[in-house]
């Protein structure tokens, strides 16, 4: 995730520099013009991907490996339903059809399979795997998708049984992935998640993956050339690993620039406000309307992977940065989930977590327990939590009701039409924390940026203007007080 590098404080130099790279509108970060940022190219180029034909995650850079290439054009849905109500499992299916949509492809049609747990060679049983085919035939469909995790002898034999390609969950959320990650590091984190699930699963057929030969029965070239040798796939094997612990190495050294720049932000005591939720919640909007970031705004899943940091203001001018996330979602791979990691150690230090719910999806509920998953698995439970419910135009009243009645202490808000986003604000200035360090500085009137300073970092307790310059009772936090230390010393009565 970027962040914004705030200079550590001087004690010799002026106080505030309205030039510093900090909130320097011309620096990349903070540049709405920037062509990161052109959201209408944006959506042009990701409705342009939607129209190529033959989707992949494969990764160029292995040679000759066997991976399942994704091509979602015509796609039934398969699930299994193992616990739960049966409107749960009609609800995952559902979004796996809106992710498959988001992929490129037209679904044509759905099924799910009572039992206890999948079944181990073909998910689905035998029977409605027969039953699959038969669907697959008549749709004229060339992908099923599977609403979990499978494993490679489940692949293959539910590839055998319907003589299609056969994509899981996961593979289906890497493939999102990997069309819109944008920055260097978004690329690096999916392109990590992918080598991991495709490590487990190479394969191939025949004599091409071997390069160990034996007699003349074994179509080998008889005497002079047996041996110690190396399958192809034990090769593939080697050059993943080696891939893998490049981006691990290069996602780290992403990781320590980022972590610098967050300690000279805890220096300068700028708190920070993150906005985590699930996928498609209304996250990037309300970045959009809390700070006119004017980042890319899609109705569709997974838009955001690249982390954007803007700088805000509370109501009585305190500054603070508010972040935006990767989105999060049922069963979010374990692969996305380790990649990611260091990206999301920043909802780890955030000092307040606006916790966006879908209000007008069919189950928030499931939403909530989705994304406090994700949190527990990154060290996040213990950051103060805000919960806000967006799009309340769109839900339905009966839910909004449920809703207040299961989170009395939440915020229900509307990104498009403005709703209730004056108490969100307000709910972020009381859950920021507060300088603890109160004290009394005479500033002369030379000093200007101190007293600009103090507006924007500090809690204004009174303000007036002296003869010997302006004296102010305010709350600070260490770094400024600091600084203040003369001033106490040389004007105060």
């Amino acid at each position: 995730m970027t962040d914004t590098d705030l200079p550590a404080e001087s004690a010799g130099s002026p106080a505030w520099d309205t030039t510093d790279a900090e909130w320097d509108t011309t620096d990349a970060e903070w540049d709405t013009t920037d062509a990161a940022w052109d959201t209408t190219s944006a959506v042009e180029e990701r409705q342009a991907l939607r129209r190529v034909a033959g989707l992949s995650t494969e990764l160029q850079d292995v040679t000759e490996v066997e991976y399942r290439q994704l091509r979602l054009e015509r796609v039934v849905l398969v699930g299994v339903w193992t616990t739960g109500t049966l409107t749960e499992a009609e609800n995952s299916l559902a979004e796996l059809a809106r992710l498959a949509e988001t992929a490129g492809s037209q679904v044509m049609d759905g099924l799910i399979q009572r039992r206890d747990k999948p079944d181990p060679a073909t998910y689905i049983g035998s029977g409605k795997a027969k039953e699959l085919r038969d669907i697959v035939v008549a749709e004229g469909a060339d992908t099923v998708i599977c609403d979990g995790e499978l494993a490679p002898g489940q692949l293959r034999q539910l590839e055998d049984v319907t003589k299609v390609k056969v994509v899981d969950r996961t593979a289906l959320i890497l493939d999102i992935f990997a069309q819109h990650a944008r920055s260097r590091e978004g690329k690096a984190q999916v392109e990590l998640a992918q080598m991991q699930y495709m490590l487990p699963r190479l394969r191939g057929w025949g004599e091409s993956l071997s390069r160990q030969v034996g007699g003349r029965a074994a179509n080998g070239v008889g005497i002079g050339g047996r041996g110690p040798g190396e399958t192809k796939i034990e090769m593939d094997r080697r050059r993943i690993n080696s891939r893998v612990a490049k981006l691990k190495k290069e996602i780290a050294g992403m990781k320590t620039a980022r972590d610098v720049k967050r300690s000279r932000r805890e220096t300068r005591s700028i708190p920070s406000v993150v906005l985590a939720g699930y996928t498609n919640a209304g996250k990037s909007s309300l970045l959009n309307r809390l700070t006119d970031a004017g980042v890319l705004v899609e109705n569709a899943l997974f838009a955001t992977l690249d982390p954007t940091v803007r700088r805000a203001e509370t109501d009585d001018g305190r500054v603070y940065t508010l972040a935006d996330t990767v989105g999060f979602v049922r069963h979010l791979p374990t692969q996305l989930v380790e990649a990611f990691r260091s990206t999301l150690e920043e909802v780890a230090d955030a000092d307040l977590i606006l916790h966006v719910v879908d209000a007008s999806d069919a189950d928030p509920e499931a939403q909530i327990r989705a994304v406090r998953e994700v949190l527990a698995d990154v060290d996040a439970l213990d950051v103060p939590e805000q919960l806000v419910f967006n799009k309340a135009d769109a839900a339905i009243p009966e839910t909004v009701l449920r809703l207040r009645h299961l989170a009395p202490d939440a915020v229900f808000v509307s990104a498009r039409t403005g709703q209730g986003l004056d108490e969100l604000r307000a709910r972020i200035d009381a859950g920021l924390p507060h300088p603890d360090i109160e004290l009394t500085v005479l500033l002369p009137y030379t000093r200007g940026d101190l007293v600009a300073r103090l507006h924007e970092r500090a809690e204004i307790l009174t303000t007036e203007h002296t003869g010997g310059g302006t004296l102010v009772h305010a709350r600070v936090g260490p770094a400024l007080a600091r600084i203040l230390t003369p001033f106490i010393s040389a004007g105060v009565p």
